[in-house]
């Protein structure tokens, strides 16, 4: 799992405008993103399928709320491994990506190894994650929990 090295794709002002109104609702039909772009629908087409086919738009998903899906709980956890050996890391990585209880994984410098979010529905089912996830694996040295109180910003907007 070596990161990726795109090259870099050259965006114009109509690209970003694009993105812009994508992140907001991508849902909005081509026809008034033209308009709000001075652009006619087919070339709005055609630059959206260009920034789809190479990887700057990375998905078209629905944004839900955990809380209306019994997922209420939201928690924040700092990783550290015993052992930083590429085929370790590799492999904390594919358990992680593979754990549906994790929302988000990053891979981090500084005194942990990897900052998790991880959505469930209760504590008990929080404790048997970390029981599967942290306890069964004797790569990782010691985890901390943050259990999340209030959500005050939550997005995965990129500002452009």
């Amino acid at each position: 799992m070596a990161p990726s090295k795109k090259p870099q794709v050259e965006l114009d002002r109509f690209d970003l405008a694009i993105l812009a109104i994508l992140q907001k609702d991508n849902t909005t039909p081509q026809r008034q993103i033209g308009e709000a772009v001075n652009l006619s629908a087919p070339a709005v087409q055609r630059r959206i399928k260009r920034m789809e086919e190479t990887g700057v738009i990375r998905a078209n998903v629905a944004l839900i709320d955990p809380v209306s899906v019994n997922q209420a709980l939201t928690i924040l956890v700092e990783v550290e491994v015993e052992s930083e050996q590429i085929a370790l890391l590799d492999a904390a990585k594919a358990a992680f990506t593979a754990a549906p209880e994790v929302q988000q994984c990053y891979y981090v410098t500084g005194d942990v190894d990897f900052m998790l979010v991880v959505i469930v529905p209760t504590m008990a089912d929080y404790e048997a994650f970390t029981r599967r996830m942290f306890f069964g694996n004797a790569n990782i040295k010691r985890f901390r929990t943050f259990v999340t109180m209030d959500p005050v910003k939550v997005g995965l907007s990129v500002p452009l």
